[in-house]
C-alpha cells in the first residue's frame, strides 16, 4: 500500500497552486490571477467572492465592521423579566451585552436560551439578571478579523464587546458579522424580507440595498434622483465613486453620505445611508 500523501496535482488547491506557479509578489497580484482564473470559467464567481474576502480579512479590523455603541441592543443589570422578554422577542437576538449604569460599564452577557427554563419553571425564584450573566469578552478595535474569528473558534464565545484605546465601549462584533466578510449576507428569518429595499435604522441612518430601484429611492425619500442613466441607487453610487468601491469607503451626494457596507470585485451590495444635517453637510463640502 502506498502511504504517501496524494500529489498536490490531484486536489483542487493543487490545481489552483499549480496554476498560480508565476509567483505573484503580493496580493494584488495573487487577485488579479484569481479573478483571469475565474474569467475563464475555472473559478465561479462565489469561489472567487469567498476566497477574495478571506484573503482581505487579515488586512480588517474590528472597527471597520462593529456595531457602533449607539445602535447596541443592550438590557440593563436592575431589569425585570417583564422588561426584559418584550426585548428579546422585539428584537430577535440571541445575545445581549448587560450594563450597568452606563453603556461604557458591561458587566456581562445574557444569552436568550439561559432564560427559558426559568420562564416555564412552575415554581420562580425571585428573578435576577446577575444569576444569568456569562462573562464579557473585550476586543480591541484594533484586532484582525482573522484573529477574532480564531478567537471565536477557540473560545466558542460567540458575541464580543468592543473597546477603544482609553477603554470606553465603542461597540459589539458577532461571529456572525466576521463570517459574512467571507460568505456575504447571511440572512434567517429575522433579517429584512428579500424585497425590502431599505431598512431605517435610527439617527437618521438606513440600510438600503444596492439594488434599490432609483424611483423606489425616490419615492422613500420624496426626492427626485435622476433614473434615466442609472436604474438602482447602486449604479448612481458607483457613478459617483468612478470606481468599484471597497467596504467603508464612503461618498456624498445631494443631503446624504452613502457608506459601502458590502462589495465584492465588480459591484456593490449594500450601503448604509445617513441623512447629513447642515452643519455635516457644510463639514462633508470642505473635506
Amino acid at each position: 500500500m502506498n502511504d504517501e500523501p496524494p500529489s498536490p496535482r490531484s486536489s483542487w488547491w493543487g490545481r489552483i497552486s499549480q496554476a498560480i506557479l508565476g509567483e505573484p509578489k503580493d496580493q494584488d497580484e495573487l487577485i488579479d490571477l484569481l479573478r483571469d482564473a475565474q474569467g475563464r470559467n475555472l473559478l465561479d464567481h462565489h469561489s472567487l467572492a469567498m476566497m477574495e474576502g478571506v484573503m482581505q480579512m487579515s488586512e480588517m479590523r474590528v472597527r471597520d465592521i462593529m456595531i457602533p455603541r449607539s445602535q447596541m441592543m443592550v438590557v440593563e443589570r436592575d431589569n425585570s423579566l417583564e422588561t426584559i422578554l418584550p426585548l428579546i422577542i422585539e428584537s430577535a437576538h440571541s445575545r445581549f451585552p448587560v450594563v450597568g449604569d452606563s453603556r461604557d460599564e458591561v458587566v456581562g452577557i445574557l444569552l436568550a436560551k439561559d432564560l427559558l427554563a426559568y420562564c416555564f419553571e412552575n415554581e420562580r425564584d425571585e428573578f435576577r439578571i446577575r444569576d444569568f450573566m456569562r462573562p464579557a469578552v473585550f476586543v480591541p478595535e484594533s484586532k484582525r478579523l482573522d484573529v477574532l474569528l480564531r478567537d471565536f473558534r477557540t473560545s466558542r464565545n460567540h458575541l464580543a464587546v468592543v473597546v477603544d484605546e482609553y477603554g470606553g465601549v465603542a461597540g459589539m462584533i458577532t461571529i456572525e458579522d466576521v463570517l459574512e466578510q467571507i460568505v456575504g449576507e447571511i440572512e434567517d428569518e429575522h433579517d429584512v424580507e428579500e424585497d425590502a429595499f431599505i431598512l431605517p435604522k435610527g439617527d437618521g441612518q438606513f440600510s438600503v440595498k444596492a439594488l434599490t430601484p432609483i424611483e423606489d429611492f425616490n419615492q422613500f425619500f420624496k426626492v427626485r434622483f435622476e433614473d434615466e442613466e442609472y436604474d438602482t441607487i447602486g449604479g448612481l453610487v458607483l457613478h459617483l465613486f468612478g470606481h468599484v468601491p471597497k467596504r467603508g469607503e464612503a461618498v456624498v451626494f445631494d443631503r446624504y453620505r452613502f457608506e459601502v457596507v458590502r462589495a465584492d470585485s465588480r459591484r456593490i451590495h449594500l450601503l448604509q445611508m445617513t441623512l447629513l444635517s447642515d452643519a455635516e453637510l457644510a463639514s462633508a463640502e470642505r473635506t
